[in-house]
Protein backbone atom coordinates (compact mmCIF):
# COMPACT_ATOMS: atom_id res chain seq x y z
CA UNK A 1 0.00 0.00 0.00
CA UNK A 2 3.24 1.90 0.87
CA UNK A 3 3.77 2.30 -3.04
CA UNK A 4 0.14 2.75 -4.10
CA UNK A 5 0.14 5.82 -1.48
CA UNK A 6 2.87 7.32 -3.23
CA UNK A 7 1.98 6.72 -6.50
CA UNK A 8 -0.90 8.48 -5.22
CA UNK A 9 1.31 11.39 -3.65
CA UNK A 10 2.95 11.72 -7.26
CA UNK A 11 -0.37 12.64 -9.23
CA UNK A 12 -1.80 14.98 -6.36
CA UNK A 13 1.63 17.07 -6.86
CA UNK A 14 1.24 16.64 -10.67
CA UNK A 15 -2.82 18.40 -10.43
CA UNK A 16 -2.45 20.23 -7.74
CA UNK A 17 -0.41 22.91 -9.63
CA UNK A 18 -3.43 25.09 -10.20
CA UNK A 19 -4.18 25.71 -6.68
CA UNK A 20 -1.36 28.14 -5.88
CA UNK A 21 -2.20 29.96 -9.36
CA UNK A 22 -6.11 30.45 -8.06
CA UNK A 23 -5.10 31.23 -4.62
CA UNK A 24 -2.63 33.97 -5.83
CA UNK A 25 -5.52 35.38 -8.10
CA UNK A 26 -7.98 35.57 -5.26
CA UNK A 27 -5.70 36.97 -2.93
CA UNK A 28 -5.20 40.39 -5.31
CA UNK A 29 -8.85 41.28 -4.69
CA UNK A 30 -9.81 39.37 -0.73
CA UNK A 31 -7.51 40.55 1.77
CA UNK A 32 -6.98 38.32 4.82
CA UNK A 33 -10.04 35.49 4.96
CA UNK A 34 -7.94 32.49 4.21
CA UNK A 35 -10.34 30.33 5.89
CA UNK A 36 -13.47 31.28 3.99
CA UNK A 37 -10.82 31.01 0.59
CA UNK A 38 -9.54 27.57 2.04
CA UNK A 39 -12.92 26.19 2.56
CA UNK A 40 -14.47 27.71 -1.13
CA UNK A 41 -11.31 25.55 -2.67
CA UNK A 42 -11.79 22.01 -0.48
CA UNK A 43 -15.71 22.22 -1.62
CA UNK A 44 -14.73 22.85 -5.56
CA UNK A 45 -12.14 19.86 -4.87
CA UNK A 46 -14.60 17.29 -3.20
CA UNK A 47 -17.79 18.45 -5.28
CA UNK A 48 -19.42 19.99 -2.71
CA UNK A 49 -21.50 23.35 -2.24
CA UNK A 50 -20.71 25.83 0.16
CA UNK A 51 -22.62 27.82 2.67
CA UNK A 52 -21.33 31.19 4.18
CA UNK A 53 -23.05 32.65 7.30
CA UNK A 54 -21.34 36.14 8.44
CA UNK A 55 -22.77 39.76 9.10
CA UNK A 56 -22.65 41.86 5.77
CA UNK A 57 -19.22 43.31 4.31
CA UNK A 58 -17.11 40.72 5.35
CA UNK A 59 -16.11 40.11 1.32
CA UNK A 60 -18.23 37.01 1.09
CA UNK A 61 -20.14 37.86 -2.11
CA UNK A 62 -16.75 39.00 -3.19
CA UNK A 63 -14.90 35.88 -2.40
CA UNK A 64 -16.96 33.39 -4.53
CA UNK A 65 -17.07 36.32 -7.91
CA UNK A 66 -13.20 36.25 -7.19
CA UNK A 67 -12.96 32.76 -7.63
CA UNK A 68 -15.52 32.39 -10.33
CA UNK A 69 -13.42 35.10 -12.45
CA UNK A 70 -10.36 33.07 -11.62
CA UNK A 71 -11.79 30.07 -13.39
CA UNK A 72 -12.37 29.59 -16.86
CA UNK A 73 -16.43 28.41 -16.31
CA UNK A 74 -19.57 29.77 -16.59
CA UNK A 75 -20.69 32.04 -13.73
CA UNK A 76 -24.46 33.23 -12.56
CA UNK A 77 -24.94 35.37 -9.60
CA UNK A 78 -28.75 35.08 -8.29
CA UNK A 79 -29.71 37.83 -5.87
CA UNK A 80 -32.15 35.93 -3.27
CA UNK A 81 -35.81 38.42 -2.76
CA UNK A 82 -38.43 38.33 -1.00
CA UNK A 83 -40.16 37.98 -4.05
CA UNK A 84 -37.89 35.84 -6.28
CA UNK A 85 -39.99 32.91 -8.07
CA UNK A 86 -38.68 29.65 -8.29
CA UNK A 87 -38.48 30.38 -12.29
CA UNK A 88 -36.51 32.69 -11.33
CA UNK A 89 -33.96 30.37 -10.89
CA UNK A 90 -34.23 27.18 -12.77
CA UNK A 91 -36.35 28.72 -15.75
CA UNK A 92 -39.58 27.95 -17.64
CA UNK A 93 -41.66 27.29 -20.34
CA UNK A 94 -42.71 30.11 -22.62
CA UNK A 95 -45.58 29.44 -25.28
CA UNK A 96 -44.42 30.32 -28.77
CA UNK A 97 -47.96 31.42 -30.62
CA UNK A 98 -45.97 30.89 -34.03
CA UNK A 99 -45.52 27.48 -33.54
CA UNK A 100 -48.26 26.69 -30.61
CA UNK A 101 -45.71 25.08 -28.61
CA UNK A 102 -43.49 25.56 -25.14
CA UNK A 103 -39.90 26.41 -25.86
CA UNK A 104 -37.43 26.03 -22.64
CA UNK A 105 -35.86 29.09 -21.18
CA UNK A 106 -33.04 28.14 -18.79
CA UNK A 107 -32.75 29.71 -15.52
CA UNK A 108 -29.15 30.83 -14.07
CA UNK A 109 -28.75 27.99 -12.21
CA UNK A 110 -26.99 26.34 -15.78
CA UNK A 111 -23.84 27.34 -14.60
CA UNK A 112 -20.75 25.79 -13.32
CA UNK A 113 -20.32 28.36 -10.20
CA UNK A 114 -24.02 29.47 -8.79
CA UNK A 115 -23.59 32.51 -6.11
CA UNK A 116 -27.21 32.12 -4.30
CA UNK A 117 -26.57 35.44 -2.68
CA UNK A 118 -28.15 36.27 0.62
CA UNK A 119 -30.18 33.31 -0.07
CA UNK A 120 -31.94 33.63 3.28
CA UNK A 121 -33.79 36.48 1.70
CA UNK A 122 -35.95 34.35 -0.34
CA UNK A 123 -38.86 32.09 1.15
CA UNK A 124 -38.27 28.55 1.09
CA UNK A 125 -40.33 27.45 -1.55
CA UNK A 126 -37.71 29.72 -3.55
CA UNK A 127 -34.94 28.06 -1.70
CA UNK A 128 -36.00 24.60 -2.37
CA UNK A 129 -35.61 25.00 -5.74
CA UNK A 130 -32.44 24.16 -5.47
CA UNK A 131 -32.60 21.04 -4.10
CA UNK A 132 -32.83 18.82 -6.82
CA UNK A 133 -29.60 20.81 -9.03
CA UNK A 134 -27.40 20.47 -5.70
CA UNK A 135 -28.11 16.41 -5.39
CA UNK A 136 -28.71 15.17 -8.60
CA UNK A 137 -27.13 17.76 -10.90
CA UNK A 138 -30.07 18.25 -12.76
CA UNK A 139 -33.09 20.39 -13.07
CA UNK A 140 -36.94 19.81 -13.89
CA UNK A 141 -38.56 22.01 -16.27
CA UNK A 142 -41.96 20.84 -17.20
CA UNK A 143 -41.58 17.14 -18.18
CA UNK A 144 -37.90 17.43 -19.52
CA UNK A 145 -34.76 17.16 -17.03
CA UNK A 146 -31.64 18.69 -18.29
CA UNK A 147 -28.07 17.38 -16.65
CA UNK A 148 -26.03 20.52 -15.53
CA UNK A 149 -22.88 20.93 -16.95
CA UNK A 150 -19.76 19.64 -14.72
CA UNK A 151 -18.48 21.18 -12.53
CA UNK A 152 -21.63 22.73 -10.56
CA UNK A 153 -20.97 23.84 -7.36
CA UNK A 154 -23.52 26.23 -5.53
CA UNK A 155 -22.00 28.72 -3.55
CA UNK A 156 -24.48 30.43 -0.99
CA UNK A 157 -23.88 33.75 1.43
CA UNK A 158 -26.46 34.34 4.41
CA UNK A 159 -26.94 36.93 6.81
CA UNK A 160 -27.30 35.27 10.69
CA UNK A 161 -30.88 34.68 10.71
CA UNK A 162 -30.99 36.98 13.78
CA UNK A 163 -31.35 40.01 10.81
CA UNK A 164 -34.49 41.61 10.15
CA UNK A 165 -36.04 40.18 7.38
CA UNK A 166 -34.72 36.77 7.07
CA UNK A 167 -35.64 33.23 6.79
CA UNK A 168 -34.37 30.02 7.91
CA UNK A 169 -33.24 27.35 5.31
CA UNK A 170 -35.11 23.86 5.31
CA UNK A 171 -33.17 21.59 7.08
CA UNK A 172 -33.17 19.59 3.76
CA UNK A 173 -31.51 22.07 1.70
CA UNK A 174 -29.17 22.96 4.72
CA UNK A 175 -28.24 18.85 4.70
CA UNK A 176 -27.26 19.40 1.19
CA UNK A 177 -24.28 22.08 1.63
CA UNK A 178 -21.32 19.97 2.59
CA UNK A 179 -19.48 22.93 4.39
CA UNK A 180 -21.23 25.91 6.58
CA UNK A 181 -18.86 28.47 6.88
CA UNK A 182 -19.42 31.02 10.05
CA UNK A 183 -16.98 34.23 8.34
CA UNK A 184 -15.72 36.83 11.27
CA UNK A 185 -14.12 39.95 11.22
CA UNK A 186 -10.38 40.47 9.61
CA UNK A 187 -7.59 41.48 12.38
CA UNK A 188 -6.22 44.70 12.74
CA UNK A 189 -3.77 44.28 10.51
CA UNK A 190 -6.24 43.31 7.59
CA UNK A 191 -8.53 45.91 8.37
CA UNK A 192 -5.79 48.98 7.59
CA UNK A 193 -4.94 46.90 4.36
CA UNK A 194 -8.22 47.10 3.14
CA UNK A 195 -8.10 50.61 3.97
CA UNK A 196 -5.18 51.26 1.93
CA UNK A 197 -6.49 49.17 -0.92
CA UNK A 198 -10.05 49.91 -1.15
CA UNK A 199 -8.92 52.62 -4.16
CA UNK A 200 -7.70 49.86 -6.23
CA UNK A 201 -9.69 47.01 -5.64
CA UNK A 202 -12.26 49.27 -8.40
CA UNK A 203 -9.67 48.66 -11.21
CA UNK A 204 -8.72 45.09 -10.45
CA UNK A 205 -9.77 42.91 -13.01
CA UNK A 206 -8.74 39.31 -12.40
CA UNK A 207 -7.65 36.84 -15.34
CA UNK A 208 -8.85 32.95 -15.64
CA UNK A 209 -6.05 31.08 -14.87
CA UNK A 210 -7.66 27.92 -13.74
CA UNK A 211 -9.17 25.63 -16.37
CA UNK A 212 -12.64 23.27 -15.76
CA UNK A 213 -10.92 20.58 -16.99
CA UNK A 214 -7.78 20.67 -14.57
CA UNK A 215 -11.05 21.27 -11.87
CA UNK A 216 -12.46 17.51 -13.08
CA UNK A 217 -8.87 16.02 -13.59
CA UNK A 218 -8.14 17.50 -9.89
CA UNK A 219 -11.82 15.82 -8.67
CA UNK A 220 -10.36 12.70 -10.18
CA UNK A 221 -7.37 12.53 -8.04
CA UNK A 222 -8.98 13.32 -4.59
CA UNK A 223 -11.22 10.55 -5.33
CA UNK A 224 -8.27 8.05 -5.32
CA UNK A 225 -6.38 9.67 -1.98
CA UNK A 226 -6.26 6.79 0.17
CA UNK A 227 -8.39 6.14 3.61
CA UNK A 228 -7.53 3.75 5.83
CA UNK A 229 -9.68 1.75 8.14
CA UNK A 230 -8.88 3.62 11.22
CA UNK A 231 -9.64 6.93 9.61
CA UNK A 232 -12.79 5.49 8.11
CA UNK A 233 -13.65 4.09 11.58
CA UNK A 234 -12.76 7.62 12.88
CA UNK A 235 -15.13 9.41 10.57
CA UNK A 236 -18.02 6.94 11.50
CA UNK A 237 -17.57 7.15 15.33
CA UNK A 238 -17.60 10.60 15.11
CA UNK A 239 -21.18 10.82 13.33
CA UNK A 240 -22.25 8.34 15.50
CA UNK A 241 -21.71 10.11 18.63
CA UNK A 242 -23.91 12.76 17.58
CA UNK A 243 -26.66 10.41 17.43
CA UNK A 244 -25.77 8.10 20.71
CA UNK A 245 -22.95 10.29 23.19
CA UNK A 246 -23.87 7.66 25.97
CA UNK A 247 -22.19 5.01 23.60
CA UNK A 248 -18.69 6.87 23.97
CA UNK A 249 -19.33 8.10 27.78
CA UNK A 250 -20.74 11.50 27.18
CA UNK A 251 -24.00 12.49 29.01
CA UNK A 252 -25.40 15.42 26.83
CA UNK A 253 -28.17 13.01 24.64
CA UNK A 254 -30.75 15.55 26.20
CA UNK A 255 -29.32 18.39 24.14
CA UNK A 256 -29.31 16.68 20.88
CA UNK A 257 -32.79 16.59 18.98
CA UNK A 258 -31.05 14.72 15.75
CA UNK A 259 -27.62 14.21 15.22
CA UNK A 260 -26.15 14.27 11.54
CA UNK A 261 -27.36 11.84 8.52
CA UNK A 262 -25.34 9.79 6.71
CA UNK A 263 -24.83 12.14 4.44
CA UNK A 264 -22.21 13.90 6.92
CA UNK A 265 -20.15 10.23 6.63
CA UNK A 266 -19.70 10.82 2.87
CA UNK A 267 -18.67 14.64 2.96
CA UNK A 268 -16.09 13.71 5.87
CA UNK A 269 -14.51 11.18 3.90
CA UNK A 270 -14.61 13.58 0.63
CA UNK A 271 -13.93 16.50 2.38
CA UNK A 272 -10.80 15.18 4.41
CA UNK A 273 -9.71 13.72 0.61
CA UNK A 274 -9.43 17.20 -0.43
CA UNK A 275 -7.64 18.43 2.39
CA UNK A 276 -5.02 15.81 1.81
CA UNK A 277 -4.99 17.10 -1.73
CA UNK A 278 -4.35 20.82 -0.51
CA UNK A 279 -1.59 19.48 1.88
CA UNK A 280 0.20 17.47 -0.78
CA UNK A 281 -0.66 13.98 0.91
CA UNK A 282 -1.90 10.72 -0.85
CA UNK A 283 -3.74 9.58 2.09
CA UNK A 284 -5.60 11.04 5.06
CA UNK A 285 -4.96 11.25 8.57
CA UNK A 286 -7.55 11.36 11.52
CA UNK A 287 -6.22 14.95 11.57
CA UNK A 288 -7.52 15.83 8.51
CA UNK A 289 -11.14 14.50 9.26
CA UNK A 290 -10.87 16.98 12.95
CA UNK A 291 -9.73 19.80 10.63
CA UNK A 292 -12.93 19.64 8.30
CA UNK A 293 -15.54 18.09 11.13
CA UNK A 294 -17.01 21.58 12.33
CA UNK A 295 -17.61 23.52 9.26
CA UNK A 296 -19.62 20.09 8.16
CA UNK A 297 -21.22 19.02 11.32
CA UNK A 298 -22.25 22.38 12.45
CA UNK A 299 -25.71 22.50 10.58
CA UNK A 300 -26.31 18.74 11.09
CA UNK A 301 -26.56 18.45 15.02
CA UNK A 302 -29.86 20.06 15.61
CA UNK A 303 -30.01 21.10 19.22
CA UNK A 304 -32.84 20.24 21.97
CA UNK A 305 -35.18 23.02 23.35
CA UNK A 306 -33.01 22.16 26.59
CA UNK A 307 -29.98 22.66 25.20
CA UNK A 308 -31.27 26.18 23.35
CA UNK A 309 -32.64 27.08 27.24
CA UNK A 310 -29.11 26.72 28.70
CA UNK A 311 -27.82 28.41 25.85
CA UNK A 312 -25.46 25.45 24.02
CA UNK A 313 -25.70 25.79 20.78
CA UNK A 314 -24.69 22.72 17.76
CA UNK A 315 -20.89 24.23 17.65
CA UNK A 316 -20.31 23.50 21.59
CA UNK A 317 -21.68 20.18 21.33
CA UNK A 318 -19.18 19.40 18.18
CA UNK A 319 -16.46 20.68 19.95
CA UNK A 320 -17.40 18.07 23.29
CA UNK A 321 -17.41 15.19 20.47
CA UNK A 322 -14.40 15.77 18.91
CA UNK A 323 -12.63 16.07 22.51
CA UNK A 324 -13.43 13.07 23.71
CA UNK A 325 -13.93 10.67 20.75
CA UNK A 326 -10.97 8.73 20.64
CA UNK A 327 -8.14 9.91 17.82
CA UNK A 328 -6.57 6.73 15.87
Amino acid sequence: MAQTVEAIRSNVEEKSQFVARLRDEIRRVIVGQEYMIDRMLLGLLANGHVLIEGVPGLAKTTAVKSMAQAMKCDFSRIQFTPDLLPADLIGTQVYNPKDSNFTIKKGPIFANIVLADEINRAPAKVQSALLEAMQEHQVTIGQETFSLDAPFMVLATQNPIEQEGTYPLPEAQVDRFMFKLKVGYPSRSEEREIMDRVDLLHDVKLNSVVHKDEILEAREVVNQIYVDDKAKNYIVDIVQATRHPEKFGMDFGNLIEYGASPRATIYLQQAARALAFLQGEGNVFPNDVKQVAMDILRHRVMVSYEAEAEDVTSEDIIRKILDSVPVP
